[in-house]
């Protein structure tokens, strides 16, 4: 079942965990204080959070980079450092997340408030506090904080359209579409004989966003169900507006008022309520000659027609598809209109697509060995760069400590196995040391 998506990759970052402190207390009468240096905070997570006000990705468009606060260092006099706030950023509900790299779901945001974590803060690094033993009651030993996570996820949106353009083909749709929604998203074509919507996202200056499509060939039996498929059909039952675009030149030689009841008629005949929608009549091609005539008779014809059967106040906005004058208040006015109408309930209930996620991952060994052209040992691992990244390399102690966490981790033994010898160079990141046998 194809459907349009709106499609965008942001990368996020987690905030890294303090620094832990080596510190000692100095007091007058306690010869050598005791430990006294505090752990560092954690890093800020990264979380998706859904809002309702959303209908698009749009706002990702132009900021595709997000990052949580580190957390604050460790102090002296056993003082930790604060940790950091998450940093949440809204996304519109019906939001699949992945991980770009994997291709993993992560979750699907559904409801009004539903949160999701996609990058964890890093943990704070421990104090010397937290290292003294009996054997070492004085350890100048501290780590540095965790990394945070980082990686780029991809937002996906199933997009159905807020707003739908009718009107008979050439009064100007798909030239206002093109107008008003620069943004140009992914958008799966449909495969129907002739047919293809046109989809845009449209942000207004106000700062709301909706999606608006052209909905062409309702006219010339479509109805009957000639070429349109019914996902199709979907589009225009969940449209909440429906902007009726009219041509008030009268180039073609038609009458725009016989225009306006026909494709009124046109929408009846489909027998979902299309009708009950609110509409806003564009009177597009204003710049055109007799068009403001035209205008002129459309209003009285239109406030006949109200006489008759007590309908409701159309807005008119007269607008010009090519020198662009009156979008900015229509645009306004219909995103106004998106926001107080309620979705309107169908006939058949939709099908939800069950997403399943299967996924197998190896265990995946601490390190591996690897070896450069120039004859460095290379070592490669998540954990083991962890480890690293959270040493202090300017103290002596927790450098030993380092080595002694390699070689618990079997490093040592692998090395030797693979023909290591005494003085050979081994290199972790940009970090390179010898090899002592």
């Amino acid at each position: 079942m194809s459907m349009f998506l709106d499609q965008v990759t942001i990368s996020v970052k987690a905030g890294k965990g303090g620094d832990g402190m080596v510190a000692f207390r100095r007091e007058k009468y306690v010869p050598d204080g005791g430990p006294a240096g505090g752990d560092g905070g954690r890093g800020g997570s990264l979380i998706l959070v859904v809002d309702e006000g959303l209908r698009t990705l749009m706002d990702f468009r132009f900021n595709r980079h997000f990052a949580a606060e580190p957390g604050e260092n460790g102090m002296s006099k056993s003082m930790h450092g604060r940790g950091s706030e998450d940093r949440y950023v809204k996304v519109p509900a019906g939001t699949t997340v992945r991980d770009k790299e994997t291709g993993a779901l992560l979750g699907d945001l559904l409801t009004h408030g539903q949160e999701l974590k996609v990058a964890q803060g890093g943990r704070g690094g421990r104090g010397n506090i937290r290292f003294a033993t009996p054997r070492n009651p004085a350890p100048e030993l501290a780590e540095k904080g965790e990394p945070g996570q980082e990686r780029q996820i991809e937002l996906e949106l199933k997009v159905l359209a807020d707003v739908g353009l009718v009107g008979f083909p050439s009064v100007g749709k798909s030239t206002l579409l093109s107008i008003v929604s620069k943004a140009r998203p992914k958008i799966g074509a449909y495969h129907f004989t002739t047919l293809v919507p046109n989809l845009g996202m449209v942000s207004t200056q106000d700062g709301d966003s909706f999606v608006m499509a052209d909905l062409p060939g309702l006219i010339e039996g479509a109805s009957e169900g000639v070429g349109l498929g019914t996902q199709f059909l979907r589009h225009i039952e969940r449209t909440r507006v429906i902007l009726h675009v009219i041509d008030m030149s009268g180039m073609e030689g038609r009458d725009p008022f016989e225009d306006y009841l026909l494709i009124n008629k046109e929408l009846e005949s489909h027998n979902m309520r299309l009708l009950e929608r609110p509409q806003i009549i564009v009177a597009n091609k204003m710049d055109m000659p007799n068009a403001e005539e035209n205008l002129e008779i459309f209003k009285q014809k239109i406030a006949e027609l109200k006489e008759d059967e007590f309908s409701d106040d159309i807005p008119i906005f007269a607008i010009s598809g090519i020198s662009r004058q009156g979008i900015e208040p229509l645009l306004n006015a219909t995103a106004k209109l998106v926001d107080i109408t309620p979705e309107f309930p169908m006939y058949q209930d939709e099908e939800v697509e069950e997403v399943v996620q299967y996924s197998f991952t190896e265990e995946e060994p601490d390190f591996t060995v690897s070896r450069d052209d120039d004859a460095t040992w290379v070592l490669l691992g998540e954990k083991l760069e962890k480890l690293f990244v959270m040493t202090n390399f300017d103290r002596e102690e927790s450098v030993m400590k380092f080595a002694r966490q390699l070689r618990g981790m079997g490093v040592d033994d692998t090395l030797r196995k693979m023909g290591a010898k005494d003085g050979d160079l081994v290199r972790i990141k940009e970090f390179v040391f010898e090899f002592v046998d």
